[in-house]
């Protein structure tokens, strides 16, 4: 029996690009047909150009090609969420609609996963992205590692595959600010990395802006994590006691010399040093209630706006809708 493939690709600013990343993904399957059959699974995520017409015309080709349009930008996490919840595959495969993840390195994920290791990703020997972009990645990392524990070796990347359960397990998460490093490392320490050549873009510029970017990294500490919380309450503890030490330090040397004068200046800035540091715990504490008010007027992780798949002709000839 044949195992199932699903490729799940988020679509954004895609129009000229995506069928080349599909052409591959089918070409490459082909060279182990006798093993494997695959779906895939296209998701505009509210893309401005005209890449969901591309995508019902590759499906209106292809009866394995599932295409889905969601009704606003809810962002690649989500948008990869939103295939998750269309896989019918028992290996589940994400990749970029850029062309830079080679869908003909395929198999050099898949066959890593085995009994010890449950989720492969890729990890390139060297990135062609931006400098923003690798700065934003270096970021990502950073605070991968430290606040929700991923392991210092391990890389995280856009293109992995994973086996069934994992995603089973991943569509549990209800809440609207999905993080998928989090998810997935929640869900299994089995992880690996498996080196593949990273290439240029086909075509166009990364979608990802400094805002998506803040974004991104906000979702990670504040889905996942309680460390920022723990970090505010360090950093007031630390305010606190230096201010107490100063404090002692001003009374004694007022007493050894007392025609010192009080300095306005000095004071003003202690005044807003310390004013700065509480705003900024509020805001954190802040983020955290607001997330948990959206979470509570249960916020959609996205809507689809419509769906288009072709099945297969029936034995009368006629297309099922």
């Amino acid at each position: 029996m044949k195992t199932k493939l699903s490729f799940v690709i988020p679509c954004y600013r895609s129009e000229k690009t995506i069928s080349t990343v599909v052409d591959e993904i089918r070409e490459t399957v082909k060279t182990r047909k006798e093993l494997y059959d695959y779906e895939i699974i296209l998701v505009s995520d509210h893309s401005p150009d005209d890449v969901f017409s591309v995508i019902e015309e590759l499906a209106k080709k292809d009866n394995k090609i599932i295409g889905i349009e969601l009704a606003r930008n809810f962002g690649q996490h989500s948008a990869i969420l939103a295939g998750f919840h269309h896989v019918t595959g028992d290996i589940i495969i994400c990749l970029d609609d850029d062309g830079q993840t080679p869908p003909d390195q395929m198999f050099k994920l898949i066959d890593c996963l085995d009994n010890e290791c449950d989720v492969a990703f890729a990890r390139y020997a060297s990135k062609k992205h931006s400098f923003f972009r690798n700065f934003g990645s270096y970021i990502n990392d950073l605070m991968a590692r430290y606040l929700i524990d991923k392991p210092k070796e391990l890389k995280i990347m856009s293109y992995f595959a994973c086996k069934r359960y994992v995603v089973d397990e991943v569509l549990r998460y209800n809440n609207p600010y999905p993080y998928m490093s989090g998810l997935l490392l929640r869900t299994t320490k089995n992880i690996k990395n498996v080196t593949i050549n990273h290439r240029d873009r086909i075509e166009g510029e990364s979608g990802y802006k400094l805002s998506k970017l803040i974004s991104l990294w906000v979702n990670g500490f504040t889905s996942f994590s309680v460390k920022p919380l723990r970090a505010a309450t360090f950093v007031g503890a630390t305010s606190s006691v230096i201010g107490f030490i100063y404090g002692i330090y001003i009374i004694i040397n007022k007493l050894i010399n007392p025609i010192t004068p009080l300095g306005y200046s000095s004071m003003m800035a202690v005044f807003l040093f310390i004013g700065g540091i509480m705003m900024i715990m509020l805001g954190i504490i802040g983020e955290y209630v607001g997330r948990i008010y959206i979470c509570m007027n249960e916020a959609p992780q996205y809507v689809i706006r419509r769906k288009v798949s072709f099945p297969a002709k029936s034995e009368g000839g006629e297309k099922k809708k």
